[in-house]
């Protein structure tokens, strides 16, 4: 929606994890070489753990696509919340094995002898169990029974366990004792320093745009990466919405006016980390759009657009400081703010609007769906980024 006018190639926030956006903190380092080093070194357990957002999925997409070799073989389980059987069912059809039976003993033994098979043809199995804190501690314990398949000095099979920190409180119940006596190979993921998430913020602009792109001023970044406590998953959010926020009011370089905005929007205070009470739900916003591949949009009030000719200081140190207050111009005559239940709002172009604005005023938040349907119910719009002042548009009925 908004790349041509930043000049970016692809949008540089999306919460979806991808491999082509990496950014390799010293933390991020540290965990990608665990899993190299337990994997090749045929240690058994490796587990890696973080916070919600912090890039372990990212971590573990990335090893798997430098890791694409003809004597490795991956097993990646998706949804952790499965019983020990499905489980053993579930890497049988990974492996294109015809189960001799039903029964648990028969299968693992089964398995092993497959394992032992790879093993001898140079092969290494891995299975990555993603999101390993929603796994039964039923399951968790039979895994130990894997761990037993080995030779005199090297494991048959890897399980690489990528979960959320409260998993090593599961760890800890008795039951599962022999479990983490196994763990060969640890990292932990940790938020990101003000340091690196600057860096990371340039780092994913740099890459969606075909050279360095400066679009947020050095305070905005550092009130993103304060506000987002260093997750990347966070700082995804707040960028991505104040790219959309900015665009709506054609501005091209975004301050903390915009970014504060975005913030309180989300029901965020600042600057005491300890008045963040609405932030674990933010996280969770950002977990569930991160699993269902969606992108979270700012769930925005109503309220006039500044004036288009609004004007700041371009000097970065004090851009925002001496920013003027904004005014806000009245709706169109005869224009209603916000659409009805069953009729479509009339708007009249203004000098300086923008479609994404003008959306913003009336349905009160902005994003691509919204943009399709009023571009499909006005045709003579071609171009979301180019509207005729004077020219009327009708907004329809959206349910929200």
């Amino acid at each position: 929606m908004y790349l041509n006018f930043y000049n970016l190639k692809k949008e540089p926030f999306q919460i979806t994890p991808d491999p082509s956006f990496l950014y390799m903190s010293h933390v991020h380092k540290e965990a990608l070489a665990s899993i190299i080093y337990g994997v090749e070194k045929r240690k058994g357990f490796i587990l890696i753990t973080g916070a919600v957002g912090v890039g372990k999925t990212t971590i573990l997409r990335a090893y798997l696509e430098k890791a694409g070799s003809e004597k490795l073989t991956t097993i990646y389980v998706f949804n952790a919340n499965i019983s020990y059987l499905n489980l053993l069912k579930y890497i049988f059809v990974e492996l294109n094995m015809a189960p001799q039976s039903n029964e648990i003993f028969v299968m693992v033994n089964q398995l092993h002898q497959r394992l032992l098979k790879e093993y001898k043809d140079g092969r290494n199995i891995i299975l990555v169990i993603d999101e390993a804190q929603n796994m039964p501690v039923d399951t968790l314990e039979n895994l130990r029974v894997l761990s037993n398949f080995e030779t005199e000095s090297e494991k048959l099979i890897q399980i690489v366990f990528c979960a959320q920190t409260e998993f090593e409180k599961t760890l800890n119940l008795g039951e599962l004792k022999q479990l983490k006596q196994r763990i060969a190979v640890k990292a932990t993921i940790l938020p990101l320093t003000k340091e690196d998430g600057a860096s990371y913020i340039h780092h994913r602009l740099k890459t969606a745009g075909d050279k360095d792109v400066v679009i947020f001023t050095e305070f905005a970044v550092r009130e993103i990466v304060k506000v987002a406590q260093g997750i990347p998953r966070v700082i995804n959010v707040l960028c991505d919405n104040s790219l959309i926020t900015a665009f709506g009011y054609g501005k091209k370089r975004i301050g903390t006016r915009i970014v504060r905005e975005i913030i309180r929007d989300f029901g965020m205070s600042r600057p005491v980390y300890a008045r963040y009470a609405l932030f674990p739900l933010l996280l969770a916003l950002v977990a569930l759009g991160g699993v269902g591949g969606g992108r979270v949009v700012t769930m925005m009030a109503v309220r006039p657009a500044p004036q288009a000719h609004a004007t700041s200081v371009q000097t970065p140190e004090r851009a925002v400081a001496t920013q003027p207050e904004e005014r806000v111009l009245p709706p169109a005559a005869g224009a209603k703010q916000k659409a009805s239940e069953n009729d479509a709002v009339t708007r009249v172009v203004q000098r300086g609007d923008t479609l994404a604005k003008l959306v913003k005023e009336v349905y009160g938040r902005v994003d691509a769906e919204k943009i399709r349907r009023v571009k499909e119910a006005n045709p003579s719009i071609l171009d979301e980024n180019v509207i005729m002042e004077g020219g009327v548009i009708s907004f329809p009925h959206q349910h929200r």
